[in-house]
């Protein structure tokens, strides 16, 4: 389940990034960095499952700071 959420999240961020890249429409970056800190955190519940907690403590970190620079860049 973790799996297929994760590979779902990250075809996402690829095609919003793509369509960032070629269409030079910066309005979607928030929703760019939303997917990317999902991706993040769902791979890090997953190492955790898979007992590499260090990695996985990581990545949720990671992904906290990604919200953090999400909400940092819709309120300005």
């Amino acid at each position: 389940m973790l799996k297929i959420l994760g590979k779902t999240l990250a075809v996402i961020t690829v095609a919003l990034g793509v369509y960032e890249l070629f269409f030079q429409n910066n309005k979607i970056m928030p929703y760019t960095m939303f997917s990317l800190g999902s991706m993040i955190l769902v791979m890090g519940v997953s190492e955790i499952k898979e007992e590499r907690k260090r990695i996985g403590i990581f990545s949720i970190f990671v992904s906290i700071f990604l919200f953090l620079v999400t909400i940092y860049i819709s309120l300005n």
